[in-house]
Order: C-alpha cells, then structure tokens, then sequence
C-alpha cells in the first residue's frame, strides 16, 4: 500500500498534465528536456534542397537589387526611369486582358474602384488614387505603369510580392484595353 501510494506521488510530482495520461505524462516530464543542448538556430535547422535544379529569374523581372537601388531613386522617380526603359513583352491579347481583369478584380479594385476611376472604398480613407482612364494615366508609358505596380509610388504601396512580372503586364494590357473602350 505504501509502494502504491508512493509510486502515485512520484508520477503525480513529475507530471505537469492531467492523472488521464498518467504514465505517458510521467515519461515526457522525465525524458523532456526544456532546452536543446544547441540552441544556435544555424546549427539545429536541416537544410532541405530543391528537388528540382534551382530556376533562373524571371525573364520580366525587373531586378530590385541591382542598378535600380543604386540610383537611390523609388516611387514615382523610380517609375519615370523604367518608364522609358522597359517595353510590354505580353501581347495584348484576349486572353492577357482577361487575366489582367481578373488581377484587378483581386487586388486593384479597393482603391481603384470597378470603374478604374480611383473611387475605391478604401479611397475614402486616404489619399485617392489617380483615375486610370484620364488623360494624365494614358500619356504614361507602360514601363512607368508597370514599374507603379511592381514598386509603389507616393500613394500606391508596391505589390511585387504579391503579383508577378507577367501579371503586372496583363494588368497594364487591361488598363491599356479600359483606356481604348472609355476613355475620360
């Protein structure tokens, strides 16, 4: 009775958890221990390799690293520099203006409205966007509206991370295509 009484009071002493689990309770607490023997990050992570080679940038990357930072230039400076730089390599068809229409819809539409005239509901908020059907937008080459989504500008915060090369030139073809069917 004595050994039995005992034997709970050791479980019940080195086990933080309910008496349900009892000894499995008991063998953690004992075999447990609070900190890894290496604590240095770098030392304990396992490095896992791509299965596959490792790919080369994008092609319509626009390199964020490089020349562009050393200019010291960004936002809207930024832009007015790519903007005679860089060229649409997507052609403007059919099916790149559907997916551009369907990037806006996602991302576009809060602050720029579903009439692309800068009426979003967040525009109320803030600073309202430019319209993108007016003649200020259409002048602008599709470098500089390219380079606006991939960095931000004054306003606009930069959606690099969140689409691609390819989608910020659908994006400037459906602009594109909007400007061609309602102009303001």
């Amino acid at each position: 009775m004595i050994k039995g009484v005992a034997l709970v009071g050791v479980l019940t002493l080195f086990s933080l958890g309910t008496v349900q689990h009892g000894c499995e309770d008991a063998k953690k607490s004992l075999t447990h221990l609070n900190y890894y023997p290496i604590r240095d990050m770098r030392a304990t992570v396992a490095f896992v390799p791509q299965h596959k080679g490792m790919y080369p940038p994008d092609s319509l990357a626009v390199n964020t690293r490089g020349t562009e930072r050393l200019y010291g230039l960004e936002g809207g400076e930024l832009a007015e520099k790519l903007g005679g730089m860089l060229t649409n390599p997507v052609e403007a068809s059919d099916s790149s203006i559907a997916r551009g229409a369907l990037k806006f819809t996602k991302n576009c539409i809060p602050c720029h409205g579903t009439t692309l005239a800068g009426d979003g509901p967040v525009a109320a908020l803030f600073m309202p966007p430019p319209d993108l059907l007016a003649e200020a937008t259409r002048a602008r080459k599709d470098g500089y509206i390219y380079s606006y989504i991939r960095h931000g500008g004054i306003v606009m915060p930069s959606y690099g991370p969140a689409v691609t090369a390819e989608e910020a030139w659908n994006l400037v073809n459906y602009i594109r295509h909007m400007q061609k069917i309602s102009p303001r």
